[in-house]
């Protein structure tokens, strides 16, 4: 679903060279749950732009379920990434004057399809995540765990392939937290595949695979060994 080979990002300015990236290399396959993990700075949120083709990459080679990335103008990439991909943030990103349904339908309308069309799938994804009777009230009136449930109904509904997760728990305490969780566990177990940045040890346990990043190279944590998966730039 996702591969990265030898994948460098570095920032320039006129008197800096900021190695965010470093010749990464990993694979995530189609149907895993992967949590990434590491400290502020490590790299994790660049890695998760690229992924997301929110950012371009300086050197290496990344295709996204078979299609090279590098290359790709900005319509194209555009479109790969509203075809295959869904993003969930920590800020939940709600429009707070618009009620749910129309939260949810908002990135459909920008996709093209027709009022049936966004109707069902805003219905199916709202009640996957379950506020379909709430699907009239406004982001204000709900706890932030429900609004957290709207933000994956919106990446839901767009069917993605691949799920983008950046720190989705970490507005939200423990027990909201669980039941996030418990709602991306379920999604994953229905074929979406999920790569999930969280600084929290305890949902990063629950996924299939850990991936830790640090000074922009990738570990896997798998199996309760430490197999290191790059090289340097």
């Amino acid at each position: 679903m996702l591969t990265m080979r030898k994948l460098s990002k570095v920032y320039r300015t006129h008197m800096i060279e900021t190695h965010a990236l470093r010749g990464i290399d990993i694979e995530v396959r189609e149907g895993e749950f992967v949590a990434v993990t590491g400290p502020s700075g490590s790299g994790k949120t660049t890695f998760l732009n690229i992924a997301g083709l929110l950012e371009e990459f300086t050197g290496g080679e990344y295709l996204l379920d078979g299609t090279p990335v590098q290359g790709l103008n900005d319509d194209a990439r555009s479109t790969l990434r509203n075809q295959k991909i869904g993003f969930i943030f920590q800020g939940f990103n709600l429009i707070a004057d618009l009620n749910l349904f129309d939260n949810v339908d908002v990135p459909l309308r920008y996709r093209g399809f027709n009022a049936a069309e966004r109707k069902r799938r805003i219905e199916e994804a709202l009640g996957k995540v379950g506020l379909a009777s709430r699907m009239k009230h406004y982001p204000a009136e709900l706890s932030g765990g429900q609004q957290q449930r709207v933000a994956i109904a919106r990446a839901l509904a767009g069917q993605p392939r691949l799920l983008l997760a950046d720190e989705p728990t970490g507005n939200l305490d423990s027990q909201m937290a669980r039941g996030v969780m418990e709602l991306l566990e379920q999604i994953n177990t229905e074929g979406t595949t999920i790569v999930m940045v969280t600084h929290d040890a305890e949902l990063a346990a629950r996924a299939q695979r850990n991936v830790h990043i640090v000074d922009g190279q990738v570990s896997d944590l798998d199996h309760g060994h430490v197999a290191l998966r790059s090289v340097h730039a």
